[in-house]
């Protein structure tokens, strides 16, 4: 009986601690989770210059695309790509048959309307023809001169000869084939003596930060990535069909090496003469970023984490640039993200 008495008294002893704690959580709601250990760094927005990242490909400003004045099929071509060519050379002709008949009958045209025309002349200066037909003879002559110019003309340019000294750098055609009039055959340059360019593709936003005369470092694979000073000289006043992309040509300034050419693969940092508003954050405070966005954690009381979207402005050597999505942040968390979400409370530490 004794020791069924302390049974009881036990039992009813964990029935009120359970009751207590019942009624405490009830009280207070659910038990917060544990604070989670961060490290932070205060946030301030600074006046800065973020570099653009751009890549393209190299060209000179003497690039020329030759091609026939006329069309027809394309007889004989004298060179293939990389030959070197110097200038007034012939590079290709067109089959004449066509263009030699033309010129034949503009001939005849104009020899026929010189004899009317010499014969009506003697006429009206013995009073048998009459002024008008005078002024149409003189008229139907020179008509026909005019003809058969352009029937010359013509013919002069059914063959393609070489501007300058240069370089073949494309053939876009073979014998035989049927081509249309100002239809490109070649692609060529100046033997490396116009200067070097390279021309590049950016997006609206950089386009509108770039102006013309900005500096710029241009980079190549050939010249085991030896930097080389350059400006903007063109800005794209309509994107390209094709690529979507605004087109910026940076001109190279100083001495090049022989190993650039046409056509190689160049990257370049451009420095855009107008700064920007922006913040400055360490590699470890973004997740998932890329060149454009990305996403961090930053915390507005210094007690709960806020997961928010930013902008990349720039990817330097040890931080990156932010240019929106931090505007209500106090600071952002550098060290212990991995194990936050969204609202998750934190524990500043040093």
């Amino acid at each position: 009986m004794k020791n069924l008495l302390v049974l009881l008294f036990i039992l009813s002893i964990w029935i009120l601690q359970a009751c207590s704690a019942s009624e405490g959580k009830n009280n207070k709601g659910i038990v917060p989770a544990d604070e989670i250990p961060v490290k932070i760094v205060k946030l301030e927005k600074k006046s800065m210059t973020a570099v653009i990242n751009a890549s393209g490909q190299f060209t000179t400003d003497d690039e020329t695309f030759l091609s026939f004045k006329t069309g027809g099929v394309i007889d004989k071509i004298y060179v293939k790509e990389g030959d070197a060519v110097r200038q007034g050379q012939l590079l290709a002709t067109l089959n004449l048959t066509e263009i030699n008949a033309q010129v034949s009958q503009a001939r005849l045209g104009y020899e026929k309307a010189s004899r009317d025309y010499e014969r009506v002349s003697n006429l009206y200066k013995d009073s048998v023809a009459t002024l008008e037909q005078f002024q149409n003879a003189k008229t139907a002559l020179d008509v026909a001169s005019q003809q058969y110019d352009a029937a010359k003309f013509n013919q002069a340019y059914s063959e393609i000869r070489a501007l300058g000294n240069g370089f073949v750098l494309q053939k876009k055609a073979s014998e035989g084939q049927v081509i249309q009039p100002g239809t490109s055959v070649f692609q060529t340059n100046g033997a490396k003596k116009g200067r070097w360019l390279l021309k590049t593709g950016v997006s609206d936003k950089d386009w509108s930060r770039i102006s013309l005369h900005d500096k710029a470092l241009v980079y190549t694979d050939a010249t085991a990535s030896k930097a080389f000073d350059a400006y903007v000289s063109r800005k794209s006043e309509g994107t390209d069909p094709s690529t979507g992309s605004f087109t910026i040509e940076l001109t190279l300034t100083g001495k090049l090496p022989a190993s650039i050419a046409s056509g190689m693969f160049g990257k370049a940092l451009i420095t855009p003469g107008e700064s920007i508003h922006a913040w400055s954050i360490p590699y470890e405070a973004l997740l998932d970023g890329d060149a454009q966005s990305g996403y961090v954690f930053v915390t507005d009381d210094l007690k709960t984490a806020r997961k928010v979207t930013v902008s990349v402005g720039d990817i330097a050597e040890d931080h990156i640039i932010i240019t929106s999505g931090l505007e209500n942040a106090n600071a952002v968390i550098i060290a212990g993200s991995a194990y936050l979400r969204d609202k998750s409370p934190i524990k500043i530490i040093e």
